[in-house]
């Protein structure tokens, strides 16, 4: 059985760090994945300002699942060696904040040219991946409409063309905005090989709504992993419920840009209630950490 963990997005809380964890606080939740620190993207947090939200989040007990970092977001035909200085930095700021994952993507791909850049992105995968073993960085691969890796198929290629040293974020509502099935189709094919999840839901026409009122079918995930999985498996809630600070930063053009289909009135609500239902996501008899 499986033994679920729950984290968060928390920049969806609020902007400052403080607030933050005063949101994963009100909401039991012990883990984050930090992406946005007041302001500040984490990839580019200093030493000394990683080492403060570090001293923050362990004055209250709380953990780093990952860091959400932005790592890979860019064109395949951007220059790739400001991009790998980049991850040092991130890796060097992951150590401090005492995680050993990083969410990362695998690069924009224009015109849809998937197979004619399919070479290029291997070779520029397996740069980062090098650049991380350095570091004993864990790079997690997450599904994201536009890039290399949107769809099953395409993340399995790349899952076996690394050799077992990349992960798998799942993200159902990215498959669903990338026009791909996630259960049964994506999860029967990335089972095996998911390191962890994140927990966003979203219907037919890739508007977000909240978890378990899409087509993601994340009841029925969950029901399996708990079946299947034995030790823990973290779930980061990413409730992009209602437009919130640094959004747009997230997003590579208004292609790509996700529908809100829920109005709360407040951030506050908004990350409540993602936290509520995925909670009610979970089987009964389901650990949750």
């Amino acid at each position: 059985m499986a033994k679920f963990k729950l984290s968060a997005f928390s920049d969806e809380y609020a902007k400052e760090l403080d607030s933050q964890i005063e949101g994963l606080v009100k909401n039991k939740v012990k883990m984050t994945e930090l992406r946005g620190v007041d302001g500040i993207n984490v990839s580019d947090l200093t030493v000394m300002q990683a080492m403060n939200v570090k001293s923050k989040l362990d004055a209250f007990g709380i953990g780093v699942s990952a860091i959400g970092s932005p790592i890979g977001k860019i064109k395949i035909t951007d220059p790739m060696e400001p991009h790998l200085e980049k991850l040092k930095q991130t890796c060097e700021t992951a150590e401090i904040l005492g995680t050993r994952r990083i969410r990362m993507f695998s690069f924009y791909i224009p015109d849809g040219n998937f197979e004619e850049c399919r070479d290029e992105v291997i070779d520029r995968m397996g740069q980062m991946l090098d650049v991380a073993d350095q570091f004993g960085m864990h790079l997690c691969h997450e599904n994201e409409k536009g890039i290399y890796g949107d769809i099953a198929e395409r993340c399995l290629d790349l899952l076996k063309s690394t050799d077992g040293r990349l992960g798998c974020v799942f993200d159902p509502a990215n498959f669903i905005q990338s026009g791909c099935e996630p259960f049964p189709h994506a999860f029967n094919m990335l089972k095996h090989y998911i390191t962890y999840m994140h927990i966003k839901d979203a219907v037919r026409n890739g508007t977000i709504v909240v978890p378990g009122h899409g087509i993601g079918c994340l009841p029925e995930i969950m029901a399996l992993l708990n079946k299947s999985r034995n030790g823990e498996i973290i779930l980061t809630v990413e409730p992009h419920l209602r437009v919130f600070a640094g959004l747009d930063a997230l997003e590579n053009g208004s292609a790509n840009h996700s529908t809100i289909g829920n109005t709360f009135a407040t951030a506050e609500e908004a990350f409540g209630t993602a936290i509520t239902w995925t909670r009610n996501c979970l089987p009964r008899t389901a650990e949750v950490l």
